[in-house]
């Protein structure tokens, strides 16, 4: 604590910036691209922050150590399997037409509600 009344505001203390040879930041960036590398951990080895690493990596980095190009992946090819359909069932076919010209035709079986809502439907157009 200082004993003088008057708090002392000149610009005689500056905050001292690391100077940091350029060999010793590509080494840095090159460890933060490592495989498997985390740029938090490669900073705290060397006593860096973070950010300053990722400065680096922008300015010193080789882009494609950082992103891999294409890759070749194995593929296997076979032939289709021949895929059996069912064979249709022969099932009942109601057509009802309606005026206009209209014909609908239900194949199977429908549910009566159902039915009646698709012809109220139509009527109504």
């Amino acid at each position: 604590m200082s004993t003088s009344p008057v708090m002392d505001t000149s610009l005689r203390s500056k905050r001292q910036h690391r100077s940091w040879p350029e060999a010793l930041k590509r080494e840095i960036v090159a460890a933060s691209f490592a495989p498997g590398a985390s740029v938090s951990i490669v900073a705290r080895q060397y006593d860096v922050n973070s950010n300053q690493v990722f400065a680096w990596r922008k300015l010193y980095g080789d882009a494609s150590a950082a992103t891999p190009g294409p890759q070749l992946v194995p593929v296997v090819v076979t032939p289709d399997r021949s895929v059996e359909r069912p064979k249709a069932i022969a099932s009942d076919v109601v057509e009802i037409e309606l005026q206009g010209g209209c014909r609908l035709r239900v194949f199977g079986s429908v549910k009566a509600a159902t039915l009646r809502l698709v012809l109220d439907a139509l009527e109504r157009r």
